[in-house]
């Protein structure tokens, strides 16, 4: 079993619990250990554009904290995994920026040496677990359950720091990752489209449209569910679905599942172990029952 230090951000404890409690369970079973560190803080995304300096020096805190206890950081938010894997190269690459960082840390006793990673959970899972241990995993395969897989942006962006994972232009993987539950991915018009949550508090009815225009092509690709690995998505497709439909117009009601959801159900969890009560948008899709 291998350890992680699983970095949950803001979001994820107070809007997500049904995408963290899943991701406890699928990794588990699937032999990867989640250490819960309690230094842990904000990643610094809020601050990235306001105050660049402050915002690295929060991103040093949480990679000091891992890199203290020799853990790789594992994220389940997609502004987290990209706000510290981009602190994290500049922090290694930027002497200057390294020093002035390193000056505000050792007020808290800390240095940034540069001696952890961080990685996405479902980048995890594809490069530390590998599509065929987890087909071999899915013992109720989600035949005939066609889902969309919705990207999101810092997954994948800026692409120069993920080291060539997947393409930021066509990817694949969480297709990939759709594919190994036995499910069948679903291609849909504006795949890479922004959910829109980044403009949510300055201009709800813009980002309300985006989502909107999403929302209508993964119907229109007649998907049954679409799935996420980032909690601002979730909270644009999920959370602010019935509020888009008011708003702006057009019915919906697609389910929005967290990845480690659909994982979790075909490897036999229950969905009510999947948390799946705790979903905004009614989840319709009947799952095969869990063998023994």
């Amino acid at each position: 079993m291998k350890d992680y230090a699983l970095f949950l951000g803001c979001t994820v404890p107070v809007r997500a619990l049904h995408y963290e409690a899943p991701a406890r369970k699928v990794a588990e079973k699937l032999g990867i250990r989640f250490i819960d560190i309690k230094e842990f803080g904000c990643c610094g995304f809020p601050l990235e554009g306001a105050d660049h300096l402050t915002h690295l020096v929060m991103a040093a805190l949480n990679l000091v904290a891992a890199e203290k206890r020799e853990l790789e950081i594992v994220t389940l938010c997609s502004a987290c995994t990209a706000t510290l894997t981009k602190a994290d190269r500049v922090l290694k690459e930027n002497a200057h920026l390294r020093e002035e960082v390193n000056k505000a840390l050792k007020a808290h006793g800390e240095e940034f040496r540069g001696k952890t990673r961080v990685r996405h959970f479902a980048r995890v899972l594809l490069e530390e677990v590998g599509l065929d241990k987890l087909k071999a995993s899915v013992t109720n395969p989600l035949t005939g359950i066609k889902i969309a897989s919705h990207y999101g942006c810092h997954y994948l962006k800026p692409s120069e720091i993920y080291d060539g994972f997947d393409s930021p232009e066509r990817p694949e993987t969480l297709d990939k990752l759709v594919a190994a539950t036995g499910a069948t991915p679903v291609d849909y018009e504006d795949k890479l489209q922004c959910c829109g949550g980044g403009i949510l508090g300055i201009d709800e009815m813009t980002a309300f449209k985006m989502s909107q225009q999403k929302l209508t092509h993964i119907k229109e690709a007649g998907a049954d569910a679409m799935t996420f690995i980032c909690p601002f998505c979730a909270v644009m497709y999920d959370i602010n679905q019935k509020a888009i439909e008011t708003k702006v117009g057009g019915k919906f009601s697609i389910p929005g599942l967290y990845y480690p959801q659909l994982l979790g159900i075909a490897m036999g969890f229950s969905p009510a172990e999947m948390a799946i009560n705790l979903n905004r948008t009614r989840v319709t899709i009947k799952f095969p029952e869990p063998k023994g």
